[in-house]
């Protein structure tokens, strides 16, 4: 099972967020278009046709027109994927009304990213917050007519793909039962048996699209897992109760505003600008580059920040990547560890071709990766490469003594990063150097063996009693959290670097 889940981690991490969604709707709308063909959908093909390329179209026409105006560069897959949504949000009709409705939903939504937005971040998803104002027009009201059963086939596998990508199986479990729970309730009430008031709210209601392309976003998520947690049961209520206020009535896209809202107060307000400083080399192949905050970012020892590089060759992975932050909290400057060896993608490019005075911005901050609050708790951080980047930051930030073992994999002596910072935290070492050679004096020598269950016993034998921390690639990480867990590890946190 760990070997699949490695293959299927590594497959996935080849797509970036943004592309995966955007192949998923883009399969999705091909097979709504074969099933109106069958005659499970009756929207017409023709109607299919023009409200596809209306809302794709137009979202992306507006949102390179609002650039220009700007002065910002276009993020062209988030548009394209804005105007997949609000393709399946409203029926495809040739009614003039209806056009008119969907077009200004489609202009709403890009307009949104900019006039809904705190010092550049977009505060609202845009495809609800088009398709919002827009029934308040009366011209056009969402219908989301994904939520068919015959969509469910292709339906269900991509909300899971998405799901399992974005890291977000746990938080689209809680809105559903919450949700699913409510509306359960509410029709048995009415006198369905138990197998329909089941079957309503998954295949006739957006529960499953909702959740799986528009709640999850993380652009508007808050930064720590328990808020998104409690985020996902709020919305889930907002959602699945009936309410009227009269000039509103409950629907799919206010219950995801108000979660916007919600998780707006509750995380980074506003785009984080950064001005790069400089950098310096950890490994032969890795750096560790220097920012300085336009305004001072509130983050957690062990976190992440996802930067937004624009770049001019795209290679179709994406502009955004996430970086583990290595400061401490509150010093003047953010810096990040970054891996150098090829090949690297357009992005990343970007990124090391920084000069002094440049800027960039961030889009987000978050991450669960966090020590124990209490610091009598003792900790075995296992770093696997460059996953040692957020271990810098942990042991940057330490005030008080706190009993921690790092074991630290890598291919050589060579390979070891911030060895004088290593050494000053007062961590007990342990280095397994895959080439034999032999680690700095203060590091105990593993050997070149594989780190298994037994061994990770013999070299740190009061495992149950510490809380652990695994960090690096997908694959060392499935097998090193394996190897814990074996060993008698109570609990056991992951930082996978999933090529984001």
């Amino acid at each position: 099972m760990i070997a699949v889940k490695s293959r299927l981690d590594t497959w996935l991490g080849r797509f970036t967020m943004y592309r995966l969604i955007l192949w998923v709707l883009g399969i999705l709308a091909a097979y709504s278009m074969i099933l109106n063909v069958l005659g499970w959908l009756t929207f017409g093909l023709p109607q299919m046709l023009v409200h596809l390329m209306l809302c794709v179209g137009l979202t992306y026409a507006s949102s390179r027109l609002l650039a220009l105006v700007f002065r910002t560069r276009p993020h062209s897959e988030s548009s394209l994927i804005t105007g997949l949504l609000l393709y399946f949000l409203f029926w495809p009709s040739f009614a003039a009304t209806d056009i008119a409705g969907v077009a200004l939903a489609c202009v709403l939504a890009s307009v949104s990213k900019y006039a809904l937005a705190f010092r550049g971040r977009h505060i609202f998803n845009p495809a609800a917050a088009g398709a919002f104002i827009t029934g308040l027009t009366g011209l056009n009201i969402a219908t989301w007519w994904a939520a068919t059963p015959a969509m469910l086939w292709l339906l269900v596998p991509g909300v899971l793909a998405v799901l399992y990508r974005t890291r977000k199986m746990l938080m689209a479990a809680v809105f559903l039962v919450v949700a699913t729970g409510i509306v359960f309730t509410e029709l048995l009430g009415r006198g369905m048996t138990v197998g329909q008031a089941l079957w309503q709210p998954l295949a006739q209601r957006p529960l499953l699209f909702f959740v799986g392309f528009m709640l999850t976003e993380p652009l508007t998520l808050p930064p720590r897992r328990w808020q998104q947690l409690g985020l996902a049961a709020v919305v889930g209520v907002v959602f699945a109760v009936p309410y009227n206020l009269g000039f509103v009535a409950n629907s799919p896209e206010l219950a995801l505003l108000l979660g916007n809202l919600l998780a707006f107060f509750l995380g980074q307000r506003g785009r984080v600008e950064l001005t790069f400083k400089g950098s310096r080399q950890l490994t032969p192949d890795s750096r560790e580059l220097r920012f300085e905050p336009k305004r001072p970012v509130r983050f957690a020892a062990g976190q992440f920040m996802e930067l937004n590089l624009p770049h001019r060759r795209s290679d179709g992975k994406g502009r955004r990547r996430v970086f583990s932050i290595t400061s401490a909290p509150g010093a003047p400057e953010v810096t990040f560890g970054v891996g150098t060896a090829g090949p690297l993608s357009a992005a990343k490019k970007a990124l090391l071709s920084l000069e002094p005075g440049d800027k960039v911005t961030a889009t987000s901050v978050g991450g669960d990766f966090l020590l124990p609050r209490d610091p009598g708790r003792p900790v075995l951080l296992i770093a696997a490469g460059i996953g040692v980047t957020p271990f810098l930051s942990h042991l940057a930030s330490e005030s008080r003594p706190r009993d921690i073992v790092l074991l630290y994999l890598a291919e050589s002596r060579d390979e070891l990063a911030a060895c004088g910072q290593l050494e000053a935290s007062g961590a007990r070492v342990i280095a397994r150097l895959a080439d034999g050679s032999t680690p700095p004096a203060f590091m105990h020598d593993a050997g070149t063996g594989r780190i298994d269950a037994r061994r990770l016993g013999e070299l740190v034998p009061d495992i149950p009693e510490r809380e652990v921390y695994v960090s690096g690639s997908p694959a060392s990480v499935d097998s090193l959290r394996a190897a814990a867990r074996g060993a008698g590890a109570r609990k056991v946190r992951v930082d996978s670097f999933a090529g984001y």
